[in-house]
């Protein structure tokens, strides 16, 4: 498709896009995205929801390219930015230097998943050719709308390698997720870690459930609005505590629940029949997408329970390859979640600001893959194949 056989237009809004369309442009099995964050229902309940609006900084402005027929040929998911909070890619300093300087950071462009901190397509599109479309485009509304930059974070290895070929800077950074090698059972998994690290593992597992908790997972029709509410008390404890407020509205995973629940796991703890502690993830093709926590109680080792041991359970029940933990933390190198290179690309308008940033992410790219190489040294694994002695 050569430029003169498409037309390229902004969206405010992801119904504007059929889910058929949208869900097919993704990377998907069968119509269905195999990464549950880039279903056309995750980002609607965004929407829907005014979780991600105007209001709160987030302005849907989703990029669409169609074909000479009209029919949608690529989709950028994108958003007109006044911040950058909920990104989980820090530009803090960028913004300070470039005001300080005298320009304007804000507003700015984000090609990313609401609030979610999940590696995944950004360009939704079948060929290269319409991607490398979808980031000229977002780079020349850039630059005619006098805005600073345009960012998609968290994008995946295919549509980073495009990015970086057209001149946008790459981004490194590190998360922690947990492989499935195979395993039948926790106790096989144990098996290959040193003697240390299962004595640790078995204590914390024993100790975050000594006081008679039960641990139930619930997806599908378990997901009441009763069920809904108490994970939302839950969601507020965390949200209010971390960021001074939730991204997310009640309404969101209500929306979400009747679009996508057979996607949807919230894994409670429960003193007798009353829920204290829960968390919440989305099941794709291959792996668990662990996202948030919350308790009304403090209880010690609740919290690696829930999120990190639970999660390493349902992946092996359900054969799924990897678990991931969300973003940072390196208390997850413990619990067996390595290190893991996740990246974004950004196109910064301002020649000067764009050198700048360009020297610090060099520097930066170093410093990411020794610390890497460091934690390596840090993770719970048996090294070699000989048995460092029993330990039950």
């Amino acid at each position: 498709m050569s430029e003169t056989e498409y037309r390229v237009r902004l969206v405010d809004s992801v119904a504007q896009i059929s889910a058929a369309t949208w869900n097919s442009l993704a990377p998907n099995t069968d119509g269905r995205p195999d990464n549950p964050f880039l279903d056309h229902a995750f980002f609607l309940a965004c929407e829907e929801s005014h979780s991600a609006t105007r209001r709160t900084g987030w302005q849907p402005q989703h990029l669409v390219i169609e074909g000479a027929n009209g029919t949608i040929e690529g989709i950028m998911p994108l958003y007109l930015k006044s911040h950058s909070q909920g990104e989980y890619v820090f530009d803090h300093g960028w913004a300070d230097a470039f005001q300080r300087a005298g320009g304007a950071y804000f507003p700015k462009l984000l090609s990313a998943i609401p609030f979610t901190p999940v590696t995944g397509a950004r360009l939704l599109a079948r060929t290269h050719g319409v991607q490398r479309q979808l980031l000229t485009a977002a780079q020349q509304i850039t630059t005619s709308s006098n805005l600073s930059s345009v960012h998609a974070t968290f994008i995946d290895s295919d549509g980073g390698e495009v990015a970086e070929a057209a001149g946008w800077l790459v981004r490194q950074d590190t998360q922690y997720h947990w492989h499935n090698d195979g395993f039948e059972s926790f106790e096989q998994y144990l098996g290959t870690m040193s003697s240390r690290h299962r004595k640790a593992t078995r204590r914390e597992r024993r100790d975050a459930l000594s006081g008679g908790l039960t641990v139930r997972w619930l997806t599908g029709s378990d997901l009441t609005e009763g069920v809904w509410d108490q994970f939302f008390e839950f969601y507020q404890d965390t949200g209010n505590r971390k960021w001074g407020r939730p991204y997310l509205t009640r309404s969101f995973f209500s929306l979400l629940g009747a679009a996508m629940a057979d996607r949807v796991v919230l894994m409670f703890a429960y003193d007798g029949d009353t829920p204290i502690a829960g968390t919440f993830s989305l099941v794709g093709k291959d792996r668990l997408f662990g996202r948030y926590w919350g308790a009304t109680r403090e209880v010690p080792f609740l919290h690696f329970e829930l999120c990190y041991y639970q999660a390493i359970d349902f992946a092996i029940c359900h054969g799924l390859a990897v678990a991931e933990a969300g973003a940072q933390g390196e208390h997850k190198l413990a619990r067996g979640y390595v290190p893991t290179t996740t990246q974004s690309v950004h196109f910064i308008a301002h020649e000067g600001l764009r050198a700048a940033v360009r020297r610090f992410l060099a520097e930066e790219r170093v410093v990411v893959a020794r610390e890497q190489t460091i934690l390596e040294r840090y993770t719970p694994f048996r090294r070699g194949d000989a048995s460092d002695g029993d330990d039950t």
